[in-house]
């Protein structure tokens, strides 16, 4: 992955392009590039930018990509079967290629919801199947509760629900019983280090006059994450990726949903997955997920009657670990007839 594309996309993809380039086997289909690309005004002033690949008379899959604050590069075309599929991603509000970059006001789940089915209307898609992970998992759930009828089947990778919960774990000390150096470090940026709310004081840093003090909190939580969502990576590894990438928009977009428990009522996603009990799902989640632990995608495949859990022993949260990367290839080849 080239440095200009670095700068855009989420650090996930740049630390698995990194990872990837020594790795043989991979189960990704060929390198592709979008036949299409484009922009859509969803507000007065919000575009958001969007790629389309594959088979334009195919079944439509929709990518969202993690973040909040990520970016939705050509390389998440890999993931499907160009003859079969009309593959549609789109860089959500604030970040990658829409515009502005870093817009942190309009910039709701609800928001993106409503983006997503504009975009859909717009391509004139009909009925789509969801393809997320991680943050991405969370705005599939969102967007199918809203709009079940127009959602034929999810692909949900490392499950995230925004429960009081999950970010507990995320930022208050569950990380630090396997990665006490990396949660320590992030403490540095903590006004007030014992008190529970650091998405918040992160945010509060982020938006801070100081561009030293913007630039370094940043840092910290890009590498913080990086380092939990790989079951092995390497300090040199994760150096080198930061060093590659401007992580302002990721660190603060993230840190602003997740410092508004991202915008949804305690509990909702799984409390209306109701909703989704007539909808083909395949849930795939690393065993050693640190950032989105496995309990969180069992208790939601509780939940829905049709839905089928894999669980991939060897590996941590991120999709281009080999074996998620090789259930997810496996779950889309099961929507292509």
């Amino acid at each position: 992955m080239k440095t200009r594309i670095c700068i855009f996309v989420s650090l996930a993809l740049c630390l698995a392009a990194l990872v990837d380039s020594g790795r043989q086997g991979s189960s990704l289909w060929p390198e592709m590039k979008p036949y299409k690309t484009g922009y859509m005004r969803v507000s007065g002033l919000h575009e958001i930018y969007y790629q389309l690949g594959g088979n334009p008379k195919g079944k439509a899959v929709m990518v969202l990509h993690g973040g909040p604050g990520g970016g939705c590069p050509a390389a998440y075309f890999r993931y499907f079967n160009p003859e079969r599929f009309h593959i549609v991603l789109h860089d959500q509000r604030g970040c990658g290629l829409s515009k502005p970059l870093s817009e942190l006001r309009e910039n709701t789940t609800a928001n993106l919801v409503e983006d997503i089915e504009k975009l859909r209307v717009h391509l004139g898609l009909g009925k789509v199947i969801l393809f997320g992970g991680s943050w991405g998992s969370t705005l599939a759930l969102a967007y199918a509760e809203t709009y079940p009828q127009n959602v034929t089947g999810m692909v949900l990778r490392g499950v995230f629900t925004a429960t009081k919960d999950e970010l507990d774990h995320y930022y208050h000390g569950g990380t630090a019983w396997n990665f006490p150096e990396a949660h320590e470090a992030l403490l540095s940026c903590m006004s007030q280090p014992g008190k529970k709310n650091y998405a918040s004081q992160l945010l509060e840093k982020l938006r801070s006059g100081d561009p030293a003090t913007r630039d370094r909190c940043a840092k910290a939580w890009a590498k913080y994450e990086g380092k939990i969502a790989f079951l092995d990576i390497s300090d040199e590894t994760l150096d080198q990726a930061l060093k590659e990438m401007n992580v302002y928009t990721f660190a603060l977009l993230e840190n602003y949903y997740m410092a508004n428990a991202c915008f949804l009522k305690e509990g909702q996603l799984l409390n209306e997955a109701g909703k989704l009990a007539a909808i083909p799902t395949t849930i795939v989640n690393g065993r050693y997920d640190m950032v989105c632990p496995p309990l969180t995608a069992y208790r939601l495949h509780r939940k829905l009657p049709n839905s089928k859990l894999v669980i991939v022993d060897r590996a941590g949260h991120s999709a281009s670990e080999p074996g998620i990367e090789a259930e997810l290839v496996k779950a889309m080849r099961a929507f292509e007839f």
